[in-house]
């Protein structure tokens, strides 16, 4: 019998794992299939963890002993027969903010118990938003609509002053999780309208975000989306200007409107750090770089997310395929084949849940070599709000 080149997979990481191929040769010309396989190593690459472990641990014999056709270590495919790529992407989905909103919802919840009112939804993310609805939380776009002296839990996106005020007349007990980065912006706000700027706000009409900043300072802001807007503006050289932006835009989107910007009005002052959060950007340079490997993307989000449609719009400009789904229920399978390689990714509201689910629906159905491919680490944590703080302590002292 002749060699047999092999694709070897491992086993025990979850999932399989692939990685290089290896050349098997039949240890004698017996019946078939042959016993003992001796495998060729210098064919064999540093892999993922567990390959790597398995084939250490055979090499003094160098063999592998075959079971009812099956591998009793490891699982094969050969070499050449088509299996779909799936590029997992790193960084991907909660970022600090969306993950202290979260936490600050689970620990009202657990403290307070149900119902907890929160203004507008916590993230724009339905599996998130259905979840916590099925828990208790109540998601409301009025404070009408909460009774008087209940707990009001704002989301991620900020509010505007108003709505602090009605919450302060309603007796409503107030928890802030507002993202610390979108604090940052209504900061700069009230910090330039104060110094007499009128301020240019880039971002999307009747996003919460905008309409909270906006808030701020409503007076002295006007709001643009695009260059075009820009065209628009009845400023002149003279007049004291100043630009913001939504934490969630496309980068790309909004240096093309801040350059605009300035070359209409050479006066205009900026923020002392970009607004558009690092997650954002980290995630939009993930794909940037991997879509270009890539046949298809996926991106796990919700269709109100911003950050997560201008993931979808970049892997497009990228010339591939893309999807905007909550999970793999909206996938179908004409639109994938074993010869395709995918690119996986979510926005910064999108749980790893509803990743996990994905990938396994696709190895439920395709032949998957799966590999993670990290563009950026991230370590950033914000800590929960004040009244909150307490009972995080209390929880993790309990064990």
């Amino acid at each position: 019998m002749e060699d047999i080149p092999l694709h070897v997979q491992t086993l025990g990481c979850g999932r399989s794992c692939a990685d290089e191929n290896v050349i098997l040769s039949p240890r004698s010309t017996g019946p078939s299939p042959p016993e003992f396989w001796e495998y060729d190593t210098s064919s064999v690459n540093n892999g993922p963890t567990g390959y790597s472990r398995v084939l250490s641990g055979l090499g003094a014999s160098r063999r592998f002993r075959l079971v009812s056709w099956s591998w009793q270590l490891l699982s094969w495919s050969p070499k050449g027969s088509e299996v779909m790529r799936v590029i997992l992407a790193a960084p991907r989905g909660f970022c600090a903010g969306v993950n202290m909103a979260v936490e600050s919802l689970r620990l009202a919840l657990d403290a307070f118990g149900p119902p907890v009112y929160v203004y507008h939804e916590i993230v724009h993310n339905q599996f998130v938003v259905r979840t916590f609805r099925d828990s208790g939380a109540v998601f409301v776009n009025s404070l009408d609509e909460i009774p008087l002296g209940s707990t009001v839990l704002f989301s991620a996106h900020g509010v505007s002053p108003m709505i602090r005020q009605t919450a302060k007349e309603r007796n409503l007990k107030a928890i802030d999780a507002t993202c610390p980065l979108v604090t940052k912006v209504h900061t700069e706000a009230i910090r330039f309208a104060r110094g007499g700027y009128t301020i240019v706000l880039i971002g999307h009409e009747g996003h919460d975000e905008v309409i909270g900043t906006m808030g701020e300072a409503p007076e002295a802001i006007v709001l643009v989306e695009d260059t075009a807007a820009v065209d628009q503006l009845p400023f002149d050289h003279q007049t004291k200007l100043a630009y913001l932006t939504q934490t969630t835009l496309s980068v790309d989107d909004a240096n093309r409107i801040i350059d605009r910007l300035k070359q209409r009005f050479p006066q205009i002052q900026g923020p002392p750090k970009d607004d558009i959060c690092y997650a954002t950007q980290n995630r939009q340079e993930a794909v940037r770089l991997l879509a270009q490997a890539a046949d298809r993307v996926i991106v796990l989000g919700s269709q109100n997310s911003s950050n997560s449609q201008r993931l979808r719009e970049l892997a497009e400009e990228h010339q591939r395929k893309a999807f905007l789904v909550d999970g793999p229920d909206d996938l179908r399978l004409e639109d994938f084949d074993n010869e395709q390689t995918v690119l996986i990714t979510a926005g910064a509201s999108a749980p790893e849940s509803v990743v996990e689910s994905t990938l396994h629906w696709l190895e439920q159905h395709f032949d998957v070599q799966l590999e993670t491919q990290t563009v950026r680490e991230e370590k950033v944590h914000f800590p929960l709000p004040l009244p909150l703080r307490h009972l995080a302590s209390q929880e993790s002292a309990g064990g």
